[in-house]
């Protein structure tokens, strides 16, 4: 399952975001999406979990919690189709085969 986690503290690292959800459960995949032009965090990734069940009581433990004094909001990312277009802008990233 594809989790979009948002609202990120700039200096959470990858490797921070998959020891949050390795706890719950086998991390696929951490990424945190950065601006092209500056390599700096937007404050948000996703993650990739093996089990859904698992990434399912992640999303319900960690959504809210504090990550280095923010509220991080946990969901469940939807694809750029269920957000009813293809516009680079805006809404959660697929996984897909593309991986970013």
């Amino acid at each position: 399952m594809e989790i979009y986690v948002s609202n990120l503290d700039f200096n959470v690292s990858e490797e921070d975001l998959r020891s949050y959800f390795t706890l719950y459960g086998e991390v696929i995949v951490a990424k945190i999406i950065t601006d092209k032009e500056t390599g700096r965090s937007r404050g948000f990734g996703f993650i990739e979990m093996s089990d859904d069940t698992a990434a399912n009581r992640a999303i319900t433990d960690l959504n809210g919690a504090k990550v280095e004094g923010r509220a991080i909001n946990v969901t469940k990312a939807s694809s750029r189709e269920d957000k009813g277009g293809s516009s680079s802008r805006g809404g959660h990233r697929s996984f897909g085969n593309s991986r970013w």
